[in-house]
């Protein structure tokens, strides 16, 4: 007989809770092998493709493209044994209907009970329309089924049994909305069919919002993003220190090596050099790579470098992990691969986890500076503005040079005005002098 296994949501993340699912890959009798990509999700940080856990058919989709799961919900039913052997189950009033067949009273027998009789499908009502006619008689309420499956509460006197997941009943009860209202026979009420109900409807306006206004849902991406810069910047005591550099010096050297045998198939970009001279400095100065942790300050032998980066999703901040023990040419390396995943919405929750340090490179938007928020769990972020030609003194004559502005924003629980301006200087000093690194 069939063997069918229900796939949950797992946490691909650190404490992922929920997430939203973009795109099937299957169908219902879809055959499926172990490890074959299934169904695509959004995170809160990133797009993730899912594998099969199993080999087998698709018998169905328990979610929608655009909805979104609580972790530990089941998603997917996969059949692992579709060409075993059917047994006939115990009688149970049925007559010897086996599973999965319908009944002589139009009711199909499954693994836990009868479901309701067959019949095409009613769309559920809308909000604030007329509840759906009632049949004079109901079908048998669902036996309750498999943990997580949709249950049915009980029947309310002449409506349908309201078919919903337990983390939908939930939010249906924190939100006060009757799951009998939006009962439809056949129909698994969803969390959008809960908050739409929840939601009360807007208020006529003499010019339909429709053509002057668009709202977008906020989720995925962009909601982790702000939730995490709320909690930064209302938890961490923010100090932005600035310094303009004459990084003449730093581009003269990087048009040196493009022509160099050892970087000449690789992208060096000032995001490289300003990268090593964020890792050089930070050995002079360890408090820029250490953490605000309750009682104590966790200080870090290594350097994940974040780099944010924006996507057609939203922000996210990938990491190149142990940074310091890259040479430059492998640095450089590593940030054109992480950038073109990033850009590709490819990067895993696991490549933007515990990072230490982070850099954003507001220049490639022809931006001077800003006052860039610390990423949770960090303490410092440098800003890389635009490089400029600019008039500047050099040994009392004023000639044009590349200019560009750094701003650091540091987390003054953990880093002083002293460190913190020191690590600046150094970043800049390197940046206008790199010959300087040697003696670090």
């Amino acid at each position: 007989m069939p063997d069918y296994k229900h796939f949950p949501l797992p946490d691909v993340g650190e404490g992922l809770v929920e997430a939203e699912i973009l795109t099937w890959h299957v169908q219902p009798g879809s055959k499926v092998k172990v490890n074959d990509i299934f169904v695509e999700i959004e995170t809160s940080k990133a797009a993730v493709e899912l594998p099969a856990p199993y080999e087998g058919v698709v018998t169905e989709l328990l979610a929608q493209p655009g909805e979104t799961v609580a972790v530990g919900t089941p998603i997917i039913v996969f059949d692992i044994d579709p060409d075993g052997p059917e047994k006939p189950s115990s009688d149970n009033g049925s007559g010897g209907t086996k599973i999965g067949e319908e009944s002589a009273d139009g009711r199909i027998q499954s693994l836990v009970g009868y479901g309701p009789k067959t019949g095409s499908a009613k769309r559920r009502a809308r909000k604030g329309s007329a509840p759906a006619p009632v049949a004079a008689s109901q079908p048998e309420p669902v036996a309750a089924p498999a943990v997580a499956e949709p249950v049915a509460a009980a029947a309310p006197a002449g409506g349908y049994v309201p078919l919903a997941k337990p983390p939908v009943r939930k939010l249906a009860k924190e939100l006060g909305v009757d799951l009998r209202a939006l009962a439809v026979e056949g129909q698994v009420i969803t969390r959008d069919d809960v908050q739409r109900a929840a939601t009360p409807e807007p208020a006529a306006a003499v010019v339909s919002s429709g053509e002057r206004e668009r709202r977008v849902p906020v989720r995925g991406v962009r909601k982790a993003t702000a939730k995490a810069m709320v909690d930064s910047a209302f938890t961490a005591p923010h100090v932005t220190e600035f310094m303009t550099v004459d990084v003449t010096p730093m581009m003269e050297l990087r048009a040196k090596l493009k022509n160099h045998p050892q970087f000449r198939d690789v992208k060096l970009t000032p995001l490289t050099f300003a990268a090593k001279a964020v890792l050089l400095a930070m050995k002079r100065t360890p408090d820029i790579n250490a953490v605000w942790d309750g009682d104590e300050i966790v200080y870090k032998s290594y350097v994940h470098l974040g780099i944010a980066a924006a996507t057609p999703r939203g922000l996210v901040v990938p990491k190149i992990h142990d940074a310091d023990q890259l040479s430059l040419r492998e640095l450089a390396e590593a940030l054109e691969a992480l950038t073109v995943k990033a850009r590709d919405g490819k990067t895993t929750p696991a490549e933007m986890a515990n990072g230490t340090f982070t850099i954003t490179n507001i220049g490639v938007f022809g931006v001077d500076t800003g006052t860039p928020i610390i990423n949770p769990g960090e303490s410092a972020i440098l800003a890389l503005g635009t490089i400029r030609d600019m008039p500047w003194v050099v040994e009392g004559q004023i000639v044009p040079r590349k200019i560009c502005q750094l701003s650091l924003s540091f987390d003054h629980r953990v880093i002083d005005g002293q460190q913190g301006s020191e690590f600046l200087a150094d970043v800049g000093a390197l940046l206008a002098d790199p010959s300087i690194a040697i003696t670090y």
